[in-house]
């Protein structure tokens, strides 16, 4: 992501029309229009799903419009300069409303990694250029580093065979259990979610290592050494616990792969928190069988929802999580300041946080 706009994205006036376009609860409209009062916020919460539960942008499944209902609907999001959010949560939608609105020239994106959303619009060149996207980026990396140091400490202190012999009403002779305080983390992303990962595990005595480009001299806060990503195998052979914080794009599609795993410590832990696909699931499950890998937490998979036959559901040694690490009943707020935060910049013709990149779709 980049944070650097075009003079283009500028508004035509002092004054900025954005629809509501996903699901946001009516005190989180008057908080934006509190934020920003240059803003002209215009939603019909009719016209929007019912959420089941916080973060719910994509709505009851059940809720059906009327053919009247979807024209005022599609009407409405083609009358924008700003959506927030994508209509439905389609890209079919998206590239809809964005062929159809020559006016939008911003969407913010309720998800971290919206730039896949926006890759599946498959838009035009020029209507790339012409309308900036903008993801939630940041506003969960507390949820998932928790998420993540949960995975950590699980790995280390063996939980799956804590819970086998409580289930099999097994009392063992003792034995050692890892501390976490003697181990090293390999974090595989250093963005918000991994700097907020680094601090975490800093906090608990873990030596930090993490992953760069090559050439890049970025330093994170609580991150004891660099790597670079394209020596992760050999840096694997080194780590107690590897965490994957990535968005997914061509350049990280199975990254950690059959090598990395095999190049890896005996009995290591991987959690991912980024997406499905940097990890080579394959690879992982015969990893897993192996016991090259002694543990995974999975927050994201490759497909999802996760195949009913996938043999990750019932390894022993995978901790399942339904791509639901990160919510939080607060996450809605922090994305509508967020958005409040950037209608500011953009009204005002400074750069945008989180802007997604159209060339990688990150």
């Amino acid at each position: 992501m980049t944070d650097s706009p075009t003079r283009s994205d500028a508004p035509a006036s002092d004054r900025l029309r954005v629809v509501v376009a996903s699901p946001l609860a009516e005190e989180l409209c008057r908080l934006i229009e509190q934020a920003e009062p240059r803003i002209d916020l215009v939603r019909d919460q009719s016209l929007l799903p019912p959420m089941r539960h916080p973060a719910d942008y994509q709505g009851d499944p059940a809720f059906r419009r009327t053919p009247g209902q979807q024209a005022e609907f599609e009407a409405l999001v083609d009358s924008a300069e700003v959506l927030y959010g994508i209509p439905d949560v389609d890209p079919a939608a998206l590239a809809r409303t964005v062929a159809a609105n020559p006016r939008v020239r911003w969407v913010q994106l309720m998800a971290a990694g919206g730039g896949a959303q926006v890759k599946a619009a498959d838009l035009s060149p020029g209507d790339l250029q012409r309308v900036a996207f903008t993801t939630s980026a940041g506003v969960h990396g507390g949820p998932l580093a928790e998420f993540a140091l949960f995975g950590i400490l699980a790995g280390a202190k063996q939980l799956p065979r804590l819970q086998a012999q409580q289930r099999d009403h097994v009392w063992p002779g003792r034995w050692a259990l890892g501390q976490v305080r003697d181990q090293t983390v390999l974090l595989v992303g250093l963005g918000g979610i991994g700097r907020e990962i680094a601090r975490l595990t800093s906090a608990l005595g873990m030596h930090v290592i993490g992953t760069r480009r090559a050439g890049s001299t970025k330093t994170v806060e609580h991150v004891d050494e660099y790597v670079s990503i394209d020596d992760l195998a050999a840096s694997a052979a080194r780590a107690d616990a590897i965490v994957v914080s990535l968005p997914g794009t061509t350049a990280t599609d199975g990254l950690l792969d059959a090598a990395v795993f095999a190049a890896a410590r005996p009995g290591v832990t991987i959690v991912n928190v980024g997406r499905g696909t940097v990890i080579d699931e394959a690879a992982l499950l015969d990893a897993l069988t192996s016991g090259q890998v002694g543990f995974a937490a999975l927050d994201v998979f490759a497909t999802e929802p996760l195949p009913a036959g996938s043999p990750l559901w019932d390894h022993p040694n995978v901790l399942v999580s339904p791509h639901t690490a990160a919510l939080d009943a607060g996450e809605e707020r922090r994305i509508a300041e967020l958005f409040a935060d950037n209608a500011t910049r953009f009204l005002d013709g400074a750069p945008l946080r989180n802007r997604v990149d159209t060339v990688e779709f990150y």
